[in-house]
């Protein structure tokens, strides 16, 4: 039984009580305002809750936007799974490729975002092709890594650049290799103000300004500037401690490639005379399809290979993607979608995010989107756009098989700890998000009267240091108990 919220209690905590649909809408629940009081002061909340027809049950500011963090993961694989065809078969088109060119080695990328060069890799391996290079020759000059299949947008718009640096933010290309991260281990010295041990390969100059120290938690900090080579390991690790181990982003993913392919040739017994050296392809007039008037691109064919991959099937990485909210296969995912009718520029992803939008029937002022991941503070959604476009997803015939790549409260992804144990165990299916002074969650939920209902929340202006994400969960099992 729904109970209205007193005015009072609407005033402190400064809901925004709007009508959630056409249909006369229903109170916001004073359970579900109570769970969204203990959000941290200055917290900014949207949130839409509809049921199977449409019918809003709760609203909060649903026509606000808000930064959506990695729920704009959302909007790329849907768009993922409604223009790249049929993601179920083999994904001959990303597979990276070989080539000799007089006497250089070109590995050419496709987009593939799953290229391993691991020692036990047995599908999409790099050591394929360094076999089939070694089959047909045993001397070479340069080693090329060429990413020209997309333009070089290595990161979008609105990044934060301090993220660069991390996994979070490692370069976008065509080349990708082993998620263009290099593991790292720091291990404490057994002498009290010596040097800890660094473990990376030798990509980037290290510079070591950590110490051992006696105790306390481990404080070791990774700087590199942009584009540069050096590596410098700062802070304190205490002795005894157990070794920090960590992975960094790569700022040219193409010439790591390149780099890590020589070395792999160079194991087989090619001689390499040359260096390891990328090739990029920079962006220029007719990536953008606004200046092109929405015109496709024809795409020259490219050079025969010696050797090509086939990956598995697309819809096991949207279901990596989702699960586990990885940034980089999303980015590689918005630009292989731009190069259906593009030259895979992020102008010609987000052309087709906003076709699909526009499909599903989303207002335009519901959305702004600068990237495919949400790691761009550019990015604004309001809950009723998002709602839409769920609501939207569902009719698809490729709604189920989209809706199964969202984690899952209580059982895995980036929702395995969340809800377990609560009512919502194993019947919440959503998308998280999670961004400096932002977190959000939009999916489905199963109340406890069996019915599905959708939803979008969206918390912004968390202080730092604080955390909205027992008030969102709160506030969701109140939705389901009301329900």
């Amino acid at each position: 039984m729904k109970r209205a919220l007193p005015l009072c209690l609407a005033l402190c905590l400064g809901l925004c009580l709007v009508p959630a649909a056409a249909q006369a809408p229903e109170a916001v629940d004073a359970r579900v305002a109570a769970a969204l009081a203990t959000a941290p002061a200055g917290t900014r909340i949207g949130l839409l809750v509809v049921d199977a027809d449409g019918r809003g049950l709760v609203a909060v500011r649903p026509d606000d936007r808000f930064v959506p963090a990695s729920n704009t993961k959302i909007f790329t694989t849907a768009t993922a799974f409604a223009t790249l065809g049929d993601l179920t078969r083999p994904d001959i088109e990303g597979g990276a490729s070989v080539r000799i060119e007089g006497r250089d080695v070109v590995l050419a990328g496709h987009g593939d975002a799953r290229l391993s060069s691991a020692a036990g890799c047995t599908v999409d391996c790099l050591a394929t092709l360094a076999d089939a290079v070694a089959a047909k020759t045993r001397v070479v000059r340069d080693v090329i890594g060429d990413d020209s299949w997309f333009p070089d947008l290595r990161w979008s718009p609105g990044m934060s650049w301090n993220t660069i640096q991390t996994r979070s933010g490692t370069g976008v290309s065509a080349l990708t290799l082993d998620d263009n991260e290099l593991p790292i281990t720091v291990t404490p010295a057994a002498t009290l103000g010596a040097a800890p041990r660094v473990t990376v390969a030798p990509y980037y100059t290290v510079e070591n300004a950590a110490i051992t120290v006696a105790g306390g938690a481990t404080a070791i900090g990774f700087e590199r500037a942009p584009n540069r080579p050096v590596l410098r390991i700062t802070g304190t690790i205490a002795r005894g401690a157990a070794p920090l181990r960590d992975r960094l982003g790569i700022d040219d993913p193409a010439e790591y490639a390149a780099w890590t392919f020589r070395a792999l040739l160079r194991a087989r017994g090619v001689t390499v005379s040359g260096h390891a050296t990328a090739r990029h392809r920079p962006p220029g007039p007719g990536d953008d399809p606004a200046r092109r008037g929405g015109a496709a691109i024809a795409h020259p064919p490219e050079p025969p290979a010696l050797a090509r991959l086939v990956p598995p099937p697309l819809a096991e990485d949207v279901r990596i993607t989702n699960k586990t909210s990885q940034n980089l296969h999303a980015e590689l995912l918005l630009r292989r979608i731009g190069r259906v009718r593009g030259g895979g520029a992020i102008a010609d992803g987000q052309a087709a995010v906003r076709g699909m939008l526009a499909e599903a029937g989303v207002a335009r002022a519901a959305f702004d989107l600068y990237d495919g991941s949400g790691m761009s503070t550019y990015n604004r959604v309001s809950p009723r756009g998002m709602v839409a476009l769920l609501r939207w997803i569902s009719g698809q015939r490729w709604g189920a098989a989209w809706r199964e790549t969202l984690p899952v409260g209580g059982a895995d992804g980036t929702l395995a700890r969340r809800f377990a144990g609560t009512p919502l165990d194993h019947r919440l299916f959503a998308k998280t998000g999670s961004l400096n002074a932002t977190s959000a969650l939009s999916g489905w939920l199963i109340a406890r009267s069996g019915r599905t209902l959708t939803f979008a929340l969206f918390a912004n202006d968390i202080p730092e240091g604080a955390s909205a994400t027992p008030a969102i969960d709160a506030a969701l099992e109140a939705v389901a108990a009301a329900n």
